[in-house]
């Protein structure tokens, strides 16, 4: 793993472990939206390395940061790399799609082709199919109510028991075995985001919506199918729209899923946008309505109970009436938005290719 040390601004913090630098910056100067927001300071981790998964860890004030080169642990109070866990020091692969802490503190990480590798202490355990977990491509974790661990993988869904260790895996109950987001609502319901759409569990039953339910805006600019998607080899999993890249349209290719404070719950959709479900309905939301891009790769919900949503063109805030984006012409390292973290105190995380930059007020 080759990396570039180079000081990339006047103000720069500097840490170099196991050859990965993570080099932090003030962003540049750019507007300041109503609210008073705008990107404050960013964080590089190499120019050609995806940031996949960002998790606040309140209780210690972390930020760690999945790359496609390794996990970061970053000391939110002052901004400085504590460390950066690669193959060498224990993580099973270092192209990291999802960063999850159980109940019980471990921290996960569910990795391209290496299953899902936990950590505490300094010390490391490797899950895979062979242990339990439903596949060797894991990309979410998510907690529910009885303190069992759900792991979304490309195989189907796996239900970890912390208190037996028991795995428990689903993949015909859903309506897609491509899981690559999932979420808890109040009530302990389960939601999944799938390559085929979205699935619930309540315990009991399960349920599936497809874009024919309403999920997903419609086709209206005529795109074509994307060839990302649907059926295809295992090597296929840098997803992203490059600029100048052809737009195209899968709305039944759910990238993440938020259940939100109010009781509904957000699905980000290839090129349908983003749909909202209130217990009855989908109500679809697109660039014509506001939102930076079509494909929503990232959800997630600040303090005040904003919205934000990341797309391939920048980052959406949406309070219920108005729409904010920021892109990087605002400060962004680049416009494909991976990865999502609010942070206690308003900050809200935004991670891209190259990097993590922070928004926040003045």
């Amino acid at each position: 793993m080759r990396c570039d040390c180079r000081r990339i601004a006047v103000a720069c913090i500097l840490s170099v472990l196991c050859g990965v630098a993570v080099a932090q910056s003030k962003a540049p100067a750019v507007p300041t939206v109503p609210g008073g927001l705008r990107v404050m300071e960013s964080f590089e981790v190499g120019a050609n390395v995806y940031v996949r998964a960002l998790t606040v860890e309140p209780a210690t004030r972390t930020l760690w940061v999945g790359t496609s080169t390794g996990v970061n642990e970053v000391d939110l109070a002052s901004g400085k790399l504590r460390n950066t866990f690669t193959r060498d020091h224990g993580l099973a692969n270092e192209y990291v799609f999802a960063v999850g802490i159980d109940h019980d503190g471990y921290k996960w990480f569910g990795t391209n082709a290496g299953g899902a590798s936990r950590y505490r202490d300094g010390k490391w355990k490797t899950y895979f199919p062979m242990h339990g977990i439903a596949d060797y491509w894991v990309y979410a974790f998510a907690n529910d109510l009885r303190g069992n661990l759900w792991i979304g993988t490309w195989a189907g869904a796996t239900r970890y028991e912390l208190k037996t260790a028991k795995f428990t895996n689903y993949v015909k109950e859903l309506v897609n075995e491509k899981v690559y987001g999932i979420a808890v609502d109040k009530a302990g319901s389960v939601w999944f985001g799938t390559e085929g759409g979205v699935s619930m569990f309540d315990g009991k039953a399960w349920k599936a919506w497809k874009h024919r339910d309403g999920l997903g805006a419609p086709n209206e600019a005529k795109l074509p199918a994307s060839t990302k998607t649907g059926p295809d080899t295992r090597s296929r999993h840098d997803i992203n729209v490059e600029a100048g890249g052809i737009a195209t349209f899968n709305p039944n290719y759910v990238f993440s899923i938020h259940t939100a404070a109010d009781g509904s719950v957000w699905a980000g959709t290839w090129g349908g946008g983003v749909a909202r479900f209130d217990g009855k309905r989908w109500r679809n939301f697109t660039v014509k309505d506001g939102l930076a891009g079509n494909i929503v790769y990232a959800i997630a919900q600040d303090e005040q109970g904003v919205m934000w949503f990341g797309t391939e063109n920048g980052v959406s805030r949406h309070d219920g009436k108005e729409w904010r984006s920021f892109r990087r012409q605002d400060g962004l390292l680049e416009n494909n938005v991976y990865a999502l973290a609010a942070e206690v105190g308003g900050n809200m995380w935004v991670g891209t290719k190259r990097g993590v930059a922070r928004i926040a007020k003045r």
